[in-house]
């Protein structure tokens, strides 16, 4: 969603859903890097959630929305590989 974004033509309704769907993953995310005790993920993933919420909206042009949507975009990618690797750690390690 976040790549089809950089689209100019997209609706306004379209940026709505993407607002709501991307504060929701976030979230989600920011909460699996708590439970897995990796802060700096709480707090990146967490100020992406707060940057993407769809209640108390940030206006920024469409120009510096482009730019952090790329950004997003490769947060949430060094996110997953981060928790893949670790869940993948994790799972080699001998049960105590």
């Amino acid at each position: 969603m976040l790549l089809w974004a950089l689209n100019p033509n997209n609706p306004y309704a379209y940026y709505t859903l993407l607002r709501w769907v991307c504060c929701g993953v976030f979230a989600y995310l920011a909460f699996q890097s708590f439970e897995q005790k990796m802060q700096g993920w709480v707090w990146i993933l967490g100020g992406t959630a707060l940057l993407y919420n769809p209640v108390f909206r940030v206006h920024l042009n469409r120009e510096i929305w482009s730019v952090v949507n790329v950004v997003t975009i490769i947060i949430a990618g060094a996110s997953i590989l981060t928790f893949k690797i670790k869940k993948d750690d994790n799972s080699t390690l001998p049960n105590t």
